[in-house]
């Protein structure tokens, strides 16, 4: 009896539970019968009308007005019941039936691209796929949720069965739109579903305030326009984004590519701006600014678009000329244009230090080697110079660029000679004419109370203020830590010049000297201006010894104390010549009866008229060929050292050099065993003649030079250091550097005094070993080295 009651009260309670729910859903007023009578009808009705047609269907399923009347009723009457979202998951199972249809689909579309890699074929998919899209697409009588919940779900099956090459196909069909190439269509031009026309690029000046996104809707649709709105439908545009951006910078690189490279006379950053505007920010306005209506807003995301592309055009061309900088600074200034795109891109790209590492790498690789001539390498450096300025005015590249030129142009020994060599105009144009003003002492430091000045630049090093130069030749002579060495180099190359002149005429090394005075002083060119003191006091003394007794010789006359360093010689003139400089000496003396000539004989030149038995020659030649040939006036066969015994100190090879030149001009015969003879007919033969052989050695300059007049000094500071290192033992450089500076005269870098150390290592005098020198058995020996 228990447990019957137990069954009726189980029974009573869900039955007041089924009415419960049932009249909260149906409500109260329905009958129970009736109620899931019409609640089934309704439930087939809405659920018959939300089948999905075949994937073959060209059009949707067609509903006469009346049946629509009855689901619009059906769907009212489950939105009452609360029956409608149980419907979402009856179409979510009409799709998921549908699946293997629309990956049929999208296999055989891709297969077909996979093929033929073309972009008509994807595009013809992406179409398919948004009329699938459309063909299944829930109708708006079913509420809001259903075309929602629809697109999401079928994006995210359709995402689920592209192939994984899929990027790369949309990636080709992004490049084909960009490149305005029209569709290979095969299809006949008046099927409407594959219109044979190009992708437009719509202007970026149609987006105005009279449409809302133009951009977007003004004008007829085109192919661009239909597969981005299938693209963005199918989600594509946003999942693929990097694809589409990855085919602008592909674009950009191109262009960049094909039309920049060597073009240095023009500026080009402002074209490749303006075709970036007008082609490819249209292009990317569509995708960017899609479901916007704002015209604000699709201003603010063009501008945004533009700022992207504007900084990466300017990375690649950047790039570009980071690879040609070495030839830009070879052509500058004609390649001014240039310069002026890098520093308009550096200005956007942070790419300061990765243009300093490019330029030392090509300098290293192109102009600091053995290879490359000093003269080469200045000029190169001064354009440096001048370019980086350009492209950064405060010198903070320059700065970093210039380090290892500087120090290379250290260890060459002819540097200082091309520096100054085109400070008095024989070294090409290495400065501009507005560069030959202003002093070395001037002041570097710094104008705080200027109103124009500003702070150093946030990459600048620490000792960058204190080494930036003022002008080119400012930059030059800090090359080396005193301007002293180009002065004594100058006063070289002076008496050179002086002494090479013939007309008497020094108005140009006169006003070179003017010029040089405003650059390092007057003091420090009063030598100079004794040299050509000297060359007028020479030319008003032979005038007055001319006047009182005329010679045929003009000597130059110079101070002793104040000319660099001659070559010595000791040639003595025979015959006539050594009549007429006793006879000027004489002269001379009454003249200046305090002062005593010293001949250098072997420093002039001779203006000779060679008469012989049927011709006569004339020849400017060297007192040493003079000398020889007044010789031969005395008998005709000579040997060698039958001349050399009655010149005086004469070398060898010079002498054989003066005896060639005659030889050359068919004066003189050689004939075996160094013998010469005279040749006074031109049809006079000598049957044992010989080859000549260029002879070794040449006669050099007339002035000593620097390299010279060290080496001369290295030859004594070479006992000091047998001595130090006999006595001490190994030492390293810079203790043997600061040992030396204890004897007098000694004034040498580290650097010259490690290229004079190498020279004796070459030689076998001393060895490095832990960056400490010894000496050798050799050098302990005793070897009288020069500097070399």
């Amino acid at each position: 009896m228990t447990t019957f009651a137990t069954d009726m009260s189980l029974n009573k309670a869900v039955r007041n539970k089924w009415q419960h729910y049932f009249q909260y859903y149906v409500g109260p007023n329905y009958d129970e019968s009736r109620g899931l009578r019409d609640a089934q009808e309704a439930w087939t009705t809405v659920v018959d009308f939300m089948g999905l047609p075949k994937i073959d269907d060209t059009e949707p399923r067609k509903f006469t007005p009346e049946q629509i009347e009855t689901v619009k009723a059906a769907v009212q009457s489950l939105t009452e019941k609360r029956w409608m979202p149980a419907t979402l998951d009856v179409f979510q199972e009409y799709l998921l039936d549908h699946e293997p249809q629309l990956q049929l689909v999208i296999d055989e579309h891709m297969a077909i691209w996979q093929r033929t890699r073309s972009a008509r074929d994807l595009y013809i998919f992406i179409n398919r796929l948004s009329e699938i899209h459309t063909l299944w697409s829930p109708s708006p009588i079913l509420g809001a949720v259903f075309p929602h919940r629809y697109h999401r779900n079928f994006v995210t099956m359709v995402h689920s069965m592209l192939p994984e090459f899929f990027p790369e196909a949309l990636r080709d069909l992004f490049s084909y739109a960009l490149t305005n190439t029209p569709l290979p269509l095969s299809h006949t031009p008046d099927d409407p579903a594959f219109p044979s026309c190009s992708f437009p690029h719509p202007n970026l000046s149609h987006i105005s305030l009279q449409h809302p996104n133009p951009v977007l809707s003004a004008g007829p649709p085109s192919p661009y326009a239909t597969v981005l709105g299938a693209l963005d439908i199918l989600g594509f545009l946003e999942r693929y984004e990097s694809q589409l951006t990855l085919c602008i910078n592909t674009l950009i690189e191109s262009k960049i590519q094909n039309q920049c490279p060597g073009i240095w006379d023009v500026q080009l950053l402002p074209d490749l701006k303006a075709w970036l505007v007008e082609h490819v920010v249209p292009w990317m306005a569509r995708p960017y600014a899609r479901g916007l209506a704002n015209p604000d807003e699709v201003r603010i995301i063009v501008a945004n678009v533009i700022t992207r592309l504007e900084f990466y055009l300017c990375k690649i061309l950047c790039n570009l000329r980071m690879t040609e900088l070495f030839d830009i600074i070879v052509d500058y200034p004609d390649s001014m244009p240039a310069l002026l795109d890098i520093k308009d891109c550096l200005a956007k790209v942070d790419e300061r230090l990765v243009l300093v590492k490019a330029l030392r790498k090509l300098n290293n690789r192109r102009l600091l080697h053995p290879g490359a001539d000093t003269k080469d390498i200045l000029t190169q450096y001064v354009s440096t110079i001048r370019c980086l300025r350009v492209i950064d005015p405060p010198g903070v590249l320059l700065y970093k660029v210039a380090d290892p030129i500087r120090r290379y142009l250290r260890e060459r020994p002819d540097t200082i000679r091309n520096i100054v060599a085109s400070l008095v105009g024989e070294g090409g144009d290495l400065l501009d004419d507005n560069e030959q003003g202003g002093s070395l002492q001037q002041s570097q430091a710094d104008e705080y109370a200027e109103p124009n000045w500003e702070p150093e630049p946030i990459d600048a090093g620490p000792e960058f203020r204190a080494n930036k130069p003022a002008d080119v030749l400012t930059t030059l002579v800090s090359i080396y830590d005193s301007k002293d060495l180009f002065v004594k180099e100058l006063q070289i190359l002076l008496a050179q010049r002086l002494l090479a002149i013939q007309d008497g005429n020094h108005d140009r090394e006169r006003k070179n000297i003017e010029i040089l005075k405003l650059r390092f002083g007057d003091a420090a060119l009063q030598v100079c201006e004794v040299m050509l003191r000297d060359m007028t006091d020479s030319r008003r003394i032979d005038q007055h010894i001319q006047s009182k007794k005329p010679s045929v010789i003009h000597p130059t006359v110079i101070s002793r104390h104040f000319w660099p360093s001659l070559q010595a010689g000791g040639l003595k003139m025979p015959g006539q010549y050594q009549t007429l400089q006793e006879d000027y000496a004489r002269e001379f003396a009454a003249f200046k009866p305090d002062k005593q000539l010293r001949w250098l004989s072997h420093l002039g030149t001779v203006h000779l008229e060679v008469q012989l038995q049927d011709r006569t020659i004339e020849a400017e030649a060297t007192a040493l060929e003079a000398a020889i040939l007044e010789l031969f006036s005395e008998k005709d066969t000579w040997t060698v050292d039958e001349l050399i015994g009655q010149l005086g100190s004469v070398d060898h090879a010079p002498t054989v050099k003066a005896l060639n030149t005659w030889a050359d001009k068919g004066v003189l015969m050689e004939k075996a065993d160094a013998c010469y003879v005279l040749l006074e007919t031109a049809d006079m033969t000598v049957k044992e003649t010989v080859q000549r052989a260029a002879p070794d050695g040449d006669e050099g300059f007339a002035v000593v030079t620097v390299q010279q007049q060290q080496a001369a000094q290295m030859k004594i500071h070479w006992k000091f250091i047998q001595g130090m290192l006999t006595n001490v033992g190994a030492l390293p450089l810079e203790r043997i550097n600061s040992m030396l500076k204890l004897v007098p005269g000694y004034d040498r870098s580290p650097e010259q005094l490690a290229m004079y150390l190498e020279g004796a290592r070459r030689e076998g005098l001393v060895i490095l070993r832990d960056e400490l020198w010894s000496l050798t058995a050799e050098g302990r020996a005793g070897y009288n080295h020069g500097f070399t």
